[in-house]
């Protein structure tokens, strides 16, 4: 049954539902309102029962005669032909037959045990109300009480006091009938109103769902869909529609990216290409290339080689996902530890050049490799920009890093874009570079929590500052 409902589209399902809960709280409100209404007519009829009780005077009826004749039956006519309205009888304890009062009496009810032990208690106290028949089989609510006159009770007797059902089953069975028409019409107006209310609201839904399969048919990416109010739909429609532009916002990275690389690679791929094929020629033909040159070809090569794989290098770090720890080791590394290392190399790169360092200790979460990476570009930027002879200075204190070199500096035009994939300063194409390495430098200290930027310098140069969260402590070692 649930595998079926299962089955059924999300319109029916809910239609189905809806039907169902109404369907449940239709019956149970019927049920409630027939027993509410039964047990008020069951009220007023042992009210009616009590009532005639008290206006029977039973010193104007010869009980012993009665007793006596005993009249087993009586007509339930009245001289007119009219259907008699009440069933006196009375009944004896020892299980006699009971006796009627033939000139009043409706006719006949069948006695039962408990009758009959009202009769033995003698107790004027004592009533009874129990649903009977009479002996024609018409249903009759009947009152049984000690029979009794003036305070003095007849041994052994007692009256009961029946009225006929009809009128009351009769009213019963045409309220159940109505209720269950009311319900029936109900139960087919909530399932239409379901229906309906289940189209309407799953309206947007429909949207989403075509706006889905279009994205995954088409690949297009610029499918929005109209997002209003604040409710759930409206929330999961400016989630996909964000969702959307995310992708192709990627999208376009990521072709830009591979436009980008081509470009990039394409420079040193035909350096090395013309290079090789004059090499080449060179065996071939037979006719030697100067040593001069051939020194100079090779040395090309050489670093074009190196180009591309600084290239590669750079173009895999990339392609690492953002926030992924696949293939990290984070941990508390010592900032000034990565930067000394990092200070030995760019002085390497740059023998001419003065570099003052001012670093105090710093310790910070994240991956070691790429913090060292991160500083060596920026401490290589330095290195490219300033003058021969230049002076770079370098200073780490309370967890920030500042980079200054007294170069060229960036224009103010071109600082929005200096972190850029492949984005290089006009000044900067002649130099040797991917245009990847503040890229990577900015994405790295995100990585880690921190935050980088690069200003024109007072006086000239330009300054890189890092910051980063950390202490001046490392944390204790956990045992």
């Amino acid at each position: 049954m649930i595998g079926r409902l299962r089955a059924l589209p999300l319109r029916s399902r809910l239609a189905l539902l809806v039907a169902t809960a109404v369907a449940v709280a239709v019956a149970v409100v019927s049920t409630v309102c027939w027993v509410v209404v039964r047990g008020k007519l069951y009220d007023e009829v042992d009210a009616k029962l009590r009532s005639t009780r008290q206006s029977i005077d039973l010193r104007a009826v010869d009980v012993a005669a009665t007793l006596r004749a005993c009249p087993p039956s009586a007509t339930s006519q009245d001289e007119f032909g009219r259907p008699k309205d009440y069933y006196f009888q009375l009944v004896r304890a020892s299980g006699d037959e009971p006796c009627v009062f033939a000139a009043v009496s409706a006719g006949t009810v069948r006695v039962t045990d408990g009758d009959r032990e009202v009769a033995g208690r003698a107790d004027p106290r004592l009533e009874t109300f129990r649903d009977g028949t009479d002996t024609d089989g018409r249903s009759v609510r009947v009152l049984t009480v000690a029979a009794a006159a003036d305070g003095a009770v007849f041994r052994d007797t007692a009256l009961m006091i029946g009225v006929p059902l009809r009128e009351t089953e009769r009213t019963l069975n045409d309220l159940a009938l109505l209720l269950l028409l009311v319900s029936g019409i109900g139960v087919l107006g909530a399932g239409a109103t379901g229906l309906w209310v289940a189209r309407t609201g799953l309206a947007p839904v429909d949207r989403l769902t075509g706006a889905v399969e279009h994205v995954a048919r088409t690949e297009d990416l610029s499918v929005r869909i109209p997002a209003e109010g604040d409710d759930e739909i409206a929330r999961l429609s400016r989630s996909f529609n964000a969702m959307t532009a995310a992708l192709a916002s990627s999208r376009d990275l990521q072709q830009q990216l591979i436009a980008d690389a081509g470009h990039e690679l394409r420079t040193p791929l035909t350096s090395l290409r013309t290079n090789i094929e004059l090499l080449a020629r060179s065996e071939e033909t037979g006719r030697a290339i100067p040593p001069d040159d051939r020194r100079a070809l090779l040395a090309s090569v050489k670093a074009q080689m190196t180009e591309l794989a600084a290239l590669i290098g750079d173009l895999q770090e990339l392609s690492r996902p953002d926030g992924s720890a696949h293939g990290r080791t984070v941990q508390v590394v010592g900032l000034h530890e990565i930067l000394q290392g990092a200070l030995e190399r760019a002085r390497l790169r740059g023998p001419e050049l003065t570099f003052t360092a001012d670093i105090g200790p710093w310790y910070v979460r994240g991956e070691q490799a790429a913090l060292e990476r991160a500083l060596v570009n920026v401490l290589d930027n330095a290195v490219k920009f300033s003058p021969p002879g230049g002076h770079v200075e370098v200073e780490l204190r309370d967890g920030t890093l500042s980079v200054r070199d007294h170069g060229p500096g960036i224009g103010a035009e071109e600082l929005p874009h200096v972190f850029e994939r492949f984005w290089r300063s006009p000044s900067a194409r002649s130099l040797p570079g991917s245009g990847l390495g503040l890229s990577i430098v900015a994405r790295t200290v995100q990585q880690a929590g921190g935050e980088v930027s690069l200003a024109r310098a007072e006086g000239g140069g330009t300054r890189a500052v890092i910051r980063l969260p950390g202490a001046p402590t490392p944390p204790p070692a956990t045992p």
